[in-house]
């Protein structure tokens, strides 16, 4: 019974800068505050899955140290199953984010013990994902490793949901293999070579990606909302109109929130809304995997909508 998601990809531990500006160049300024919380968006996005109360598994990779003492811990509170997380040689994976005060983020990671994710990893996990509805990836791992999960997937019978983000170069055969591809603005303009500044334009990219690759993508907009088209059909959902505290994980959210509907039986344009929801709730509060909704938190918006 195919009850399970699972995601491979890439834990981070995180420190969170709150800044009224960015610094200019060579210039050192204080932050307002500074804060520690568990990242990377394969374990954002699995805490995610898991607070809907879907069985939840993480694969990848931190260091033999505190830091990736607390990721496994983390993970394990919020109902991630974590047995398939192995510990490295190499430091676990960072990231370093300021946090502006109207919400948006500015962030750079170092790999880290992400980079020690290998295709052992994915073999040893390939009886989850015969029992896994969904396989979620991110390109915070080798590709060569999420080329050789895409394929292992396919192979068990496993739905791909690939959330392309940072952006970067991966084989047009692999994108092909996915069923569902999510990027934001940014990464949409990567894949599609031209700007993506606006919902009609995203509206018009987006139809150009599903052709070309022939299966469905997503576009998230930030405070817009999202773009989403299965080939045939293009929708706009809107976002929720909600004071934004701090995005940290919003997208993360959409993508655990998104991979839920998908099992709970929701079409792909529902399940778009239902993420919208997540999105919104964990805009509303500080940090990543703290702020994610549990199910009743998201559904409460979603039959409003």
């Amino acid at each position: 019974m195919k009850d399970k998601i699972t995601v491979i990809g890439s834990l981070n531990y995180d420190i969170i800068l709150k800044v009224k500006r960015l610094p200019e160049k060579g210039e050192t300024m204080t932050a307002e505050s500074a804060g520690f919380s568990a990242g990377g968006k394969g374990a954002n996005q699995a805490v995610q899955a898991a607070k809907t109360g879907i069985p939840t598994y993480m694969v990848g990779c931190v260091g033999k140290d505190s830091m990736g003492d607390y990721l496994i811990e983390t993970a394990k509170r919020h109902g991630v199953c974590t047995d398939h997380i192995r510990r490295s040689d190499e430091n676990t994976g960072m990231g370093m984010v300021q946090a502006l005060e109207d919400g948006s983020v500015y962030a750079v990671i170092a790999r880290g013990a992400n980079y020690s994710v290998s295709r052992e990893d994915v073999d040893n996990a390939k009886d989850l994902l015969k029992e896994s509805s969904s396989l979620i990836l991110q390109m915070e791992i080798p590709q060569e490793v999420n080329e050789y999960a895409i394929r292992t997937a396919g192979e068990c019978g496993c739905r791909v949901i690939m959330n392309a983000a940072p952006a970067a170069k991966i084989s047009d055969d692999a994108l092909s293999m996915c069923d569902i591809v999510a990027v934001n603005e940014v990464e949409a303009a990567f894949y599609c070579g031209t700007p993506v500044d606006s919902v009609e334009k995203a509206k018009s990219e987006i139809a150009g990606l599903c052709a070309r690759y022939g299966n469905s993508w997503i576009f998230t907009l930030g405070a817009s909302g999202s773009v989403l088209s299965d080939g045939k059909k293009t929708e706009f959902i809107p976002s929720m109109k909600v004071k934004a505290v701090e995005t940290t994980g919003a997208g993360d959210s959409y993508i655990g929130g998104f991979a839920y509907a998908l099992q709970s039986g929701k079409d792909f344009f529902d399940a778009g809304k239902f993420a919208t929801c997540c999105s919104a709730v964990t805009v509303c509060r500080v940090g990543a995997q703290d702020s994610m909704p549990v199910l009743k938190e998201a559904m409460e918006i979603y039959d409003r909508i």
